[in-house]
């Protein structure tokens, strides 16, 4: 039987799924912060990008999905987010992309496939938009490329439980824990600010993308999403149903199907 969590119950009492143990871990100094990553199985190289306020480890169930499908999944924790560090620049989608970059400069991967899930998923495809080369694909989850595609948020009890957990992993994991308000001031700014992306900017996008939209997602609207897979050329739209924006942790069977069907079409 499939695994379900569409309250996100079990996440906040216990996180997502234990990441695997790897000895192919660390840091990478870059533009004044130190980031994270760590790398699990051989094969062709895809990367994980959490979304805001969250960290590396909200990808445990799709990171074993990788694994045992034949590729070296690598997680990156974004600046100032889990493990790695952040200084006073402001947050930027650019800047984060770039951290990406580096990572993959330090790992000596030419290219990867970007899996991203909201924050992560615009890094992904800025990073994309900004050196094709380096990306093979984007599987874009539950974000906006400008502001009219978000939606007025309710802060309903699965998000307040998604929201306690990350305050719970932020205290454990980061090297200051006790700037968690801070943080997430900061990130939010960048949110409200960013990505400013026109038509004209997504129509020179050059990478296979996969704009994937959750049925009852609580901040992106549907038909932004859609446009962005009208725009993007080539892009193609991919609806899960029944769950919102926290799919990979309510149902990851789910979600493994639809990024293993993309990925497999990128790393042929």
């Amino acid at each position: 039987m499939e695994r379900h969590d569409d309250d996100l119950s079990q996440f906040a009492a216990e996180g997502a799924l234990p990441l695997p143990t790897t000895d192919d871990q660390g840091n990478v100094a870059h533009a004044g912060a130190r980031i994270w990553y760590a790398s699990f199985g051989a094969g062709s190289p895809v990367i994980l990008l959490h979304g805001g306020l969250g960290h590396s480890g909200n990808w445990g169930y799709q990171v074993p999905a990788l694994v045992n499908a034949g590729y070296r999944a690598i997680v990156i924790d974004s600046r100032g987010h889990g493990r790695s560090t952040r200084d006073e620049q402001p947050y930027s989608y650019t800047l984060m992309a770039a951290d990406v970059a580096a990572v993959m400069d330090a790992l000596h991967l030419p290219e990867a496939a970007l899996v991203g899930w909201s924050d992560g998923a615009c890094t992904a495809l800025v990073l994309a938009a900004q050196v094709p080369e380096r990306a093979t694909g984007v599987f874009f989850f539950g974000c906006n490329m400008d502001p009219s595609g978000t939606k007025e948020v309710e802060f309903t009890p699965v998000l307040q439980r998604c929201f306690g957990r990350h305050v719970h992993d932020y205290t454990a994991l980061s090297s200051t824990p006790e700037q968690f308000d801070d943080f997430a001031a900061a990130v939010e700014q960048m949110q409200k600010t960013e990505p400013n992306y026109s038509a004209q900017d997504l129509s020179r996008i050059r990478v296979p993308v996969a704009i994937v939209q959750s049925e009852h997602d609580e901040f992106i609207k549907r038909e932004h999403a859609e446009y962005l897979a009208r725009t993007i050329p080539g892009a193609r739209f991919i609806e899960l149903h029944g769950v919102s924006h926290f799919a990979p942790l309510q149902r990851p069977a789910l979600f493994n199907r639809a990024m293993l069907a993309f990925i497999d079409t990128v790393w042929k």
